[in-house]
């Protein structure tokens, strides 16, 4: 959310902010704002005025009580009575102007950073650099929940009886593999110095509406039906919710947290062969990261932040590239972001795994996040979050990139970092043969 001191003094870059963004039916948004602001400093003006009269009347008629004059301090009364009213009507207006103010100033997107390529959407993000060699075994890779399959290790068909499409059970080795990677997730970020964290699954409407914007709130979340709450979609949302309407020493800061958690989204829309199998749930786990920082540090904690997501899936074998969004494939309070995508052997193309994202103070503003200056003064904090990995999307990665093919059966190599995870295991083998689908 940007300050609106700044949008009143700069209306033309947030105009041409947004049209970067390829969003051009909230341009009129801007000098709405700009009104109904000027109009709630002028109520509050004239109500500060009226204040000031009131006090100062106040006084006169005590002094004219005192010498007897009761006539005067009666008329003087009536005229207190009637700015009372008055003031009463404004003091209204004011709340009425405030709010509406407010609800506009959550929908203008946040300036983004000068790097980011203009594009309209995520078809014109622009490749970073690539990571590992892409990998294009000399054998049939069979669709992912196919591999799953073969060791017995998911059950689509009972968890739609049970819940209905997008969800799943997984069973012996490959829910193992789950849970192996993410403890192995969270340690690696313990030991990259975060401070591991099990935050709460719900969280209020107003930390909802401070960490994301309106248009992603409505695609995403689920709402508790009676109750004030949310089930979260990411754990980040809460993690940033930890810190509403503190104020936090300067020389505490970086704030930098892990989080594990469940996440539950409604993902909506199609998205042709990833709505097939595990690519887009309603329920699955993640493990998070998020930084809390001055705002002169932020660019830089974004830049270790993506480079931890290309190291870790690297220590596990798996191929990845970076992707910068493009204007138009950024959130509204995001000001920079990179996709981490890793490399499918089977569509042979890359699929995204981490987004690590920039929000400047625009989430900070929303909920009151300060950071206590050594002088005293307070200013807005920066925030940035990044998936370490969320494994429904990093297991595809690891089994596919991981397989191997005797001639009769498969087996999925463990990677050397994840064997302790695994009890030891080097390799696990599938228990049923594969039969190629008939074309």
């Amino acid at each position: 959310m940007l300050d609106i001191r700044f949008i009143c003094d700069n209306p033309e870059l947030v105009k041409e902010n947004i049209r970067k963004k390829f969003k051009d039916a909230k341009l009129p948004l801007v000098d709405e704002l700009i009104s109904l602001y000027t109009e709630k400093c002028a109520a509050n003006s004239r109500a500060n005025e009226l204040r000031a009269n009131r006090n100062k009347v106040s006084k006169q008629i005590g002094a004219l009580m005192g010498q007897g004059k009761r006539e005067e301090a009666e008329e003087m009364k009536k005229l207190v009575s009637q700015q009372a009213a008055e003031l009463a009507a404004l003091e209204e207006k004011e709340a009425e102007l405030g709010q509406k103010v407010l609800s506009i100033q959550m929908k203008i997107p946040n300036i983004v950073d000068e790097s980011v390529p203009v594009g309209k959407d995520d078809s014109e993000n622009v490749e970073v650099e690539q990571f590992g060699e892409k990998t294009v075994p000399a054998f049939e890779i069979p669709y992912h929940t196919d591999i799953m399959q073969l060791f017995d290790g998911i059950d689509k068909e009972s968890a739609g009886r049970v819940a209905g499409e997008g969800f799943y059970y997984l069973m012996g080795d490959i829910a193992r593999m789950h849970s192996a990677v993410t403890a192995y997730a969270r340690d690696f970020m313990i030991d990259k110095g975060f401070t591991y964290c099990i935050p709460p699954f719900m969280m209020r409407s107003n930390v909802v509406t401070g960490v994301m914007s309106f248009e992603e709130m409505d695609a995403m979340m689920y709402k508790i039906e009676g109750e004030d709450l949310y089930l979260i979609g990411t754990s980040e949302h809460s993690m940033i919710g930890k810190f509403i309407d503190t104020a936090t020493n300067e020389d505490k800061l970086p704030l930098t947290l892990t989080s594990y958690s469940p996440c539950f989204r409604k993902e909506k829309g199609a998205h042709g062969i990833e709505e097939r199998g595990i690519y887009r749930i309603h329920q699955f786990e993640k493990q998070e990261m998020i930084v809390i920082c001055k705002p002169e540090d932020s660019m830089e904690w974004f830049h270790k932040m993506w480079s931890y997501s290309v190291e870790l899936f690297r220590s596990l074998d798996i191929p990845v590239r970076t992707l910068e969004c493009c204007t138009g494939d950024l959130a509204d309070l995001k000001v920079k972001s990179y996709d981490v995508e890793a490399w499918s052997p089977k569509q042979q193309k890359y699929f995204e795994v981490c987004s690590c994202s920039n929000l400047s103070d625009a989430q900070a503003r929303r909920l009151g996040i300060r950071v206590k200056g050594a002088d005293g003064k307070r200013y807005f904090a920066h925030t940035l979050n990044n998936t370490v990995v969320a494994p429904p999307r990093m297991l595809i990665a690891l089994l596919e990139n991981n397989l191997e093919f005797d001639g009769e059966y498969y087996s999925v190599r463990i990677p050397e970092a994840l064997r302790p995870y695994m009890g030891g295991k080097e390799v696990i083998r599938a228990i049923n043969k594969y039969e190629s689908p008939k074309k």
